[in-house]
């Protein structure tokens, strides 16, 4: 599980560091959330869960990145509650995650099947009039590229169930 977590989650501790950004084709999982203006609650848990380790580049991930207006849907306590306790943070932060590379292509094919995070959770795909919905979080950008997978925008926070 320790693997998994740092695994998971390193291509977004990448985002702490600072270095030149590199060309579109070539920017981490990481550098692709770090370089937008929507992802700072995400970038703020990430380093508040201590996932300081970094991803060798190697890695194929598919990241559903809730932007802040979706972490700003989630009530103060029950942010705080999560704050105060790494491990639920971390499963939280996992439930965004899935191995492998799923484009768009790909995740449109998974109409009415459910699609299992690095969390263990599972959540139900389901498109309708182009609009694709994980569980209860609608896709609002697709197929934000990167060397190490793709990042897809949702507008709301999965939870581990």
């Amino acid at each position: 599980m320790k693997s998994k977590l740092i695994a998971a989650f390193s291509f977004l501790a990448l985002a702490l560091a600072a270095s030149p950004a590199p060309a579109a084709e070539e920017k981490t999982i990481a550098e692709v959330v770090a370089g937008s203006k929507d992802h700072t609650i995400l970038l703020a848990l990430v380093k508040e869960a201590g996932l300081a380790e970094t991803l060798s580049g190697k890695g194929e991930w598919t990241v559903f990145a809730p932007t802040d207006e979706a972490f700003k849907k989630i009530d103060k306590e029950t942010l705080a509650k999560v704050k105060g306790d790494k491990e639920l943070l971390k499963k939280i932060l996992l439930t965004h995650a899935v191995k492998g590379t799923w484009g768009s292509g790909e995740v449109v094919k998974l109409d009415g099947k459910e699609v299992e995070t690095l969390s263990g959770t599972k959540f139900k795909v389901t498109v309708k009039d182009k609009t694709v919905m994980v569980g209860d979080a609608k896709v609002t950008a697709a197929d934000l590229k990167a060397s190490n997978g793709v990042v897809h925008v949702i507008d709301t926070v999965l939870m581990p169930k």
